[in-house]
């Protein structure tokens, strides 16, 4: 029997997704500096060992301070995020703690004590070990930021894109038969390598933003400028693996996540030649008809999108009426259909159950048959029902419609950002490298540089809230949906850990902002 949701349940569901999202927006504020930092931190440590230039050793423990601050905070939200899927998702981990727990355990294991055994020394090693150990140390605690990483993209991408597992209909869990597929899931990769190279171009902005600002007061000019060509030339390389792995991620999401692409684009009614509106204003409207224009205003490029999503101008494209309804023509089933199949499946499940609580082995044998992929009464049931499993927990079609304004303007806002970082680092490359003069930046470059640091982060947020708004109503694509996923918890208890939260990560926040502004201020220091 599918999921009888009440107001009061629904109140529960809403409070748990806004505390998840909560923890997870402020925990991304720390996260993509991390990753950026260390590897430029790891280049300026570089420039010390091959010189042995005392100013290469200042500056990297300048760029070291900063992201300490950075990366003792970021932990924190960390945690706490891996702790609410046992709170507030125990029926998600329930059902797919098997697989999922599995990179996690990787990333407490293997990156968290990599990190912990080598930034010690990163710190700490001045003078007290080899320069050789110590290089290797900075390195080694870069490579194991970024692989704790690694783990927990691969753990969101399954989320997406579920594979290398199996249902067993007698313990009602989903069970992994292949690691390997989990893990070099084509979503995976790409995941892992979008995200990173974000985190990569936001150290870059920062550090040249921070830089900027000295040259501003006319402060450590050599320390600047040197941060900033490194990490201009750190930037427009990560830009550049950024695009080519957003192309990626445009035809991974046409072809697993159509729903999040057509809300992403704003697009209603699909078609073959799909164009694309690069910038629009929607109308203020809760639904839009078959046929109806969805934007006030609109600049297009005409069959830009098939385009991008399947890199064929003539490529058909579903839009959310197409998806919703179904189109018999290009093979899209009508939502409540899926439904109707999803809710056989469950009631499968639950025949068993009542089997083994009647003792009836014949009707129980029955319906493990029908789960099992190795008959063909069990391949037909697992593609023609239970593959929409998850559907049958949906009250109506109108669940999967999503936020189409706040999606299509935060992956604009997310591009738009990415361009912009682009011509940024390429002006200061210019401006790097053109023989004019001992000071290369005019002002106005100065500033943008410095004002170009919160637009890194509003990306980076952006991009989340595309990911993961995108794809409601689903905790597991088309096949766990918030509703069966969260605990059966009071909804007064999640309330009051959500302005607890609130309170302690602002708190954290503008600790750390206070802090790194400090020591900003102070600047590179020599040793005494």
């Amino acid at each position: 029997m599918f999921l009888e949701t009440t107001a009061d349940f629904m109140e529960v569901v809403n409070w748990s997704r806004a505390q998840f999202a909560m923890t997870a927006i402020y925990h991304f504020l720390f996260v993509p500096l991390t990753l950026g930092l260390s590897f430029l931190c790891a280049f300026m440590h570089t420039q010390y060992y091959r010189t042995g230039e005392e100013f290469w050793k200042r500056t990297t423990k300048f760029w070291m301070k900063v992201f300490a601050i950075n990366f003792a905070i970021g932990i924190a939200t960390g945690i706490i995020l891996e702790f609410e899927f046992g709170t507030n998702w125990s029926n998600y981990s329930f059902f797919v703690g098997d697989i999922f727990g599995a990179p996690l355990a990787i990333e407490g294991i293997l990156a968290f004590f990599l990190e912990a055994t080598f930034v010690a020394v990163m710190f700490f090693g001045w003078d007290r070990v080899s320069k050789g150990f110590h290089l290797t140390s900075t390195w080694m605690t870069a490579v194991g930021a970024n692989l704790s990483a690694l783990w927990i993209l691969v753990a969101n991408a399954w989320m997406q894109h579920p594979v290398g597992m199996t249902f067993n209909v007698e313990t009602a869990r989903n069970e992994m038969y292949s690691f390997w597929e989990v893990l070099l899931s084509p979503v995976a990769i790409n995941k892992f390598c979008h995200t990173v190279l974000s985190g990569f171009v936001l150290g870059a902005v920062f550090v040249i933003g921070v830089s900027a600002w000295f040259m501003l007061k006319k402060r450590e000019e050599r320390f600047a400028r040197q941060s900033i060509k490194i990490a201009a030339i750190f930037g427009i390389v990560s830009s550049i693996l950024l695009i080519t792995t957003g192309d990626k991620s445009s035809r991974l999401i046409a072809e697993f996540q159509p729903m999040k692409l057509a809300a992403a684009e704003g697009l209603y009614d699909g078609g073959e030649n799909a164009d694309m509106v690069i910038i629009g204003v929607f109308k203020p409207a809760d639904r839009i008809e078959p046929g109806e224009d969805p934007f006030r205003f609109g600049i297009r490029i005409p069959g830009l999108l098939s385009i991008l999503s399947f890199h064929d101008r003539n490529a058909y494209v579903a839009g959310i009426n197409d998806l919703i309804n179904g189109d018999e023509e290009h093979d899209l089933m009508p939502a409540s259909e899926k439904i109707e199949r999803g809710r056989v499946a469950i009631a499968e499940l639950g025949r068993y159950r009542q089997a083994i609580k009647d003792n009836d082995s014949s009707t129980a044998e029955e319906v493990v048959q029908k789960f099992s992929p190795d008959t063909p009464e069990g391949r037909e049931f697992l593609t023609e029902y239970f593959k929409y499993f998850g559907y049958g927990y949906l009250q109506s079609p109108d669940d999967l419609k999503l936020n189409v304004p706040l999606l299509f303007y935060s992956y604009r806002l997310m591009v738009g950002c990415g361009m912009w970082f682009v011509l940024l680092f390429l002006l200061v490359l210019y401006a790097l490298y053109r023989k004019k003069g001992s000071l290369p930046f005019p002002k106005w470059l100065q500033y943008a540089m410095l004002w170009s640091i919160p637009l890194a982060y509003l990306a980076g947020q952006a991009g989340w809230i595309v990911a993961e708004v995108g794809r409601q109503p689903w905790t597991i694509q088309d096949l766990l949906p918030t509703v069966a996923a969260v605990s059966r918890i009071d909804a007064g208890s999640v309330k009051v850990t959500f302005f607890l939260f609130v309170i302690l990560f602002t708190t954290l926040l503008i600790a750390e902002v206070m802090i790194m502004t400090r020591q900003i201020k102070i600047g590179p220091k020599n040793d005494e």
